[in-house]
């Protein structure tokens, strides 16, 4: 039992990173509203269905290169169709930790919680398409992704052995559980560039506009509850604020490449080694996808990657604080 239990988590992990990359490229390839409704697009359960509704679409729009065509139509939809298959898995988890809980010793409440989140994020999912790509609602569904993630990647873990690491290790505990958080943040900054489209309100790096600290408008930027490209009232999101918006997450890339650096720098020193280098490879290559997204001018493949990347860096945090909290970790 435990090991069928094992191999459907793990096999579902995986399944949902591709999800959760596949949900990044359909964002990020401008497709987020191909279907204007949900569940179907247009009404029929796929756009083969629905082509005369998408041409009509199209020539209202005045051509193929707005939010609505064939192609962007089955992107999301294809990513619809993936998501479910990922809520039949995770159905199928719940099930199982409640049936085989005794056998497997374990309780079944985080299996349980993993479902509750992605009930949410099918919502979530809903709510970013009927909504018209809210920002806020944007953020928090990749947010929810991410989630899910960490949680399948926590199932798995708990039915690993932890490693066991030397007490100087365990002093990492505090720091390790706060660059974690620094992450997750970051993410939600990262989440925030990419709902407001604001990945190139900077085309040069280091600096922003030949400046260190130039002109932003961070109250616009950073005020949740609005429409896509608009202030909350109403008026057009002014480039200072997209500047703000973006130039904080490369404040906070800085700030969190600095923690997680030492952190990984720690754990090698101390004996886990292993740990110590996985975290640094993680790192450079996101801190090098994210500016090769800002030189070369947003690239769909480097993009999608940063995103995995942002994953990656989640998932090692995860990783890092089991292998310090085995026992208290869920």
């Amino acid at each position: 039992m435990r090991s069928v239990y094992k191999t459907l988590i793990w096999m579902t992990l995986a399944y949902a990173c591709v999800v959760v990359v596949v949900g990044a490229y359909v964002r990020l390839s401008d497709a987020g509203l191909g279907c204007p409704d949900w569940p179907g697009c247009y009404g029929a359960v796929s756009p083969e269905h629905a082509q005369e509704d998408i041409a009509r679409a199209v020539e209202a729009q005045g051509g193929t290169h707005g939010p609505v065509s064939l192609a962007k139509a089955w992107k999301e939809m294809f990513h619809r169709y993936i998501a479910g298959g990922l809520g039949i898995l995770i159905l199928t988890i719940n099930v199982m930790a409640w049936r085989w809980q005794r056998s497997l010793g374990q309780s079944p409440w985080l299996a349980t919680t993993l479902l509750g989140v992605l009930m949410l994020q099918a919502a979530l999912g809903m709510w970013t398409v009927t909504l018209l790509l809210k920002p806020a609602v944007v953020t928090l569904h990749l947010m929810g992704g991410m989630t899910t993630l960490a949680l399948l990647f926590a199932l798995g873990l708990r039915q690993s052995q932890a490693p066991r690491l030397s007490s100087d290790c365990l002093r990492l505990r505090p720091w390790a559980i706060t660059v974690l958080l620094m992450v997750i943040l970051q993410i939600v900054l990262g989440g925030w560039v990419s709902s407001n489209y604001a990945a190139l309100a900077c085309v040069d790096f280091p600096t922003c506009h030949g400046q260190w600290w130039p002109e932003m408008e961070f109250r616009q930027g950073f005020h949740w509850v609005r429409e896509l490209g608009l202030t909350a009232t109403g008026e057009y999101l002014s480039h200072a604020a997209l500047t703000a918006i973006h130039w904080a997450h490369r404040l906070g890339a800085a700030a969190v490449f600095v923690a997680v650096l030492s952190l990984a720098l720690a754990l090698v020193r101390f004996g886990a080694r292993a740990y110590g280098f996985i975290l640094v490879g993680i790192l450079l290559l996101q801190v090098s996808l994210g500016i090769a997204s800002v030189l070369g001018s947003l690239p769909l493949f480097v993009a999608v990657a940063h995103n995995a990347g942002a994953a990656g860096l989640l998932l090692a945090m995860v990783m890092i604080n089991w292998a310090l909290y085995p026992r208290r970790m869920f």
